[in-house]
């Protein structure tokens, strides 16, 4: 029986028909026949909208990349970027991880796909990200954690009608940066959900570079600094005593800012350079744009054999009209697409509430937990990822099962990773930044077919 948690009658009525074998699979009107300037490629791609609510025509764009091979069998991945603001289609699937990367006037495969591994979907969230829009521009004022769950959640109960063949799949959200909030609210949401009604087949999240509890994420920050040879030591004494991270935050959002803090952060961001990549302090950037991950937590690049202009290359290439053509999509109230969102109003107080506490109701409930850092990014330094898990494994009284260790990717070191109570895991990527995919794309594959395969990183070479 459909539960009353459904968002409307024909929702209900869709699952019904799907039960009874009238709803067929991959629906045509999704299906992308090929990307302009792609390579030849066997598997499938599908996009388009996803409409969460009716009365106010608000839809969530999507780009799904069935597994290279054997797609009937791989799990099913959900994507999420952060900001809050930011495009998992132009951040995630075309700088990241997805199978393409452009270039130029077209597409290159990109070798460390994550579909070599699970059938990749993408998803443009919140509304006013990326194709995702309202036709009620009110409807991006005061957005915040609990709608972009809620919209999530109804994004994947009526994906799974247009996918059937997914519906019982294996289910793994992944995510980075602003996502450690979106990943395990919408996971939260989802077990609630399994209660009343079984419907999602949640094995898993993993989290790259998380904003978990906002303190101690901002706060780590001085140290990763210091330790790198960004600030002076006189800088690092005012940082960590006169004005903290998450102080001068704080007071940003509420309008005023005190005239000792103002003066710590100039200080702060005079010695470690607008020439340097904050989220990748070891590369070097683009000049002829600065990719912003996030309007809230600062600028991103990446690495010496990738592209560090791809945004530049992204955004003009989902410009293309015969782009959006091709993949059903079209642009509402704005005039360009753009890699984080220019009308999104988002409740950016949310970033104070810890989601750590969320995180640590998933692995009660027997949902295993990765959390991932690039170890480059002093966004969200490893640092404080790592205390974070350490600190909830103590709380939920979780026994050390894998010793401090390096893992491996081929003949070299890939990073070091700690699993606790083998369900809480914590793993960093080494040269990576806080988009771990893009700047070590064949570390962060292995890093992600061992968390799919729920086994070990590799030990040995």
């Amino acid at each position: 029986m459909c539960s009353l948690l459904w968002s409307s009658i024909a929702l209900c009525v869709a699952f019904l028909l799907l039960e009874l074998g009238v709803v067929h699979p991959s629906p045509s009107h999704h299906r992308i026949t090929r990307l302009p300037g792609q390579p030849h490629v066997q598997f499938h791609q599908f996009s388009g909208y996803v409409t969460v609510d009716d009365k106010n025509q608000r839809a969530l764009f999507f780009y799904f990349a069935e597994a290279e091979k054997d797609a009937l069998s791989k799990p099913l991945v959900l994507w999420l970027n952060g900001g809050p603001g930011c495009s998992s289609l132009g951040v995630g699937a075309f700088s990241e991880n997805g199978p393409f990367r452009p270039k130029g006037k077209g597409l290159v495969r990109n070798q460390f796909s994550w579909n070599r591994e699970a059938n990749m979907l993408y998803l443009e969230t919140p509304i006013g990200v990326g194709f995702s829009y309202s036709t009620d521009t009110s409807s991006y004022e005061g957005v915040n954690d609990k709608i972009t769950a809620r919209d999530n959640l109804v994004f994947l109960q009526s994906w799974f009608i247009k996918f059937p063949e997914y519906r019982n799949r294996s289910l793994f959200i992944v995510g980075e940066s602003y996502a450690g909030h979106y990943v395990p609210q919408l996971a939260e949401l989802m077990l609630q959900f399994n209660k009343k009604e079984k419907l999602f087949n949640l094995k898993g999240i993993a989290l790259g570079n998380p904003v978990l509890e906002f303190a101690t994420d901002f706060n780590s920050r001085a140290e990763f600094f210091w330790s790198h040879g960004l600030i002076s030591d006189t800088t690092y004494k005012m940082f960590t005593s006169v004005c903290n991270y998450s102080t001068y935050v704080r007071e940003y959002y509420n309008g005023a800012v005190s005239p000792i803090c103002s003066s710590v952060m100039s200080q702060v961001t005079t010695e470690t350079s607008r020439f340097v990549d904050k989220y990748d302090v070891t590369l070097d950037v683009c000049l002829s744009s600065v990719f912003s991950q996030t309007k809230v937590l600062n600028p991103q690049q990446v690495t010496e054999t990738i592209d560090v202009c791809v945004e530049d290359e992204t955004v003009n290439y989902l410009n293309r009209k015969d782009v959006q053509s091709a993949m059903h999509a079209h642009l509402v109230g704005v005039q360009r697409w753009s890699a984080c969102s220019n009308v999104l109003d988002y409740e950016l107080r949310d970033l104070e509430i810890p989601t750590i506490t969320v995180v640590g109701k998933l692995v009660k409930e027997g949902i295993p937990v990765l959390v991932y850092s690039g170890d480059q990014d002093s966004v969200i330094p490893l640092t404080g990822s790592r205390t974070l898990v350490h600190k909830l494994a103590k709380e939920l009284g979780l026994n050390t099962t894998v010793p401090y260790r390096v893992w491996f990717e081929k003949q070299q070191v890939g990073g070091w990773t700690q699993v606790y109570g083998n369900i809480l895991s914590f793993a960093t990527i080494r040269g990576a930044s806080h988009e771990a995919p893009f700047s070590q794309p064949e570390r962060s594959l292995v890093l992600f077919k061992s968390f799919l395969e729920g086994g070990p990183l590799p030990q040995e070479f």
